[in-house]
């Protein structure tokens, strides 16, 4: 996420919407990509993921108390989006741990 906030930055002049839309791509295949034994910590991860990416994005004057400013209003603004590829992610393991715990019963 860090790496396409700097796209972002880079190619939509940090544009907040572009980088929600990027988000949800990223949820889906963290939900996908990850270990069957580490598949509860996707929801966890994403969102954490979403604020130290927003860094570059989000404005702000110059400063640390500028920046955090920058990071906590892109939060509060963005939030649908951050709400929403947590819950994709979410929805994506349940499924997959489902899955994963019915193989493990039909091999026993």
């Amino acid at each position: 996420m860090c790496l396409l906030g700097y796209l972002d930055q880079l190619l939509f002049g940090a544009s907040l919407t572009a980088y929600g839309v990027l988000f949800l791509p990223v949820c889906v295949l963290t939900a996908l990509w990850v270990r069957a034994g580490d598949v509860l910590t996707a929801p966890v991860v994403v969102p954490i993921a979403f604020a130290a990416g927003l860094l570059p994005v989000a404005g702000g004057s110059a400063g640390l108390a500028g920046r955090l400013m920058g990071l906590f209003t892109g939060l509060a603004t963005q939030a649908g989006w951050l709400y929403g590829g947590t819950l994709a992610a979410g929805v994506i393991v349940l499924v997959r741990r489902v899955q994963w715990v019915r193989q493990q019963r039909r091999r026993d």
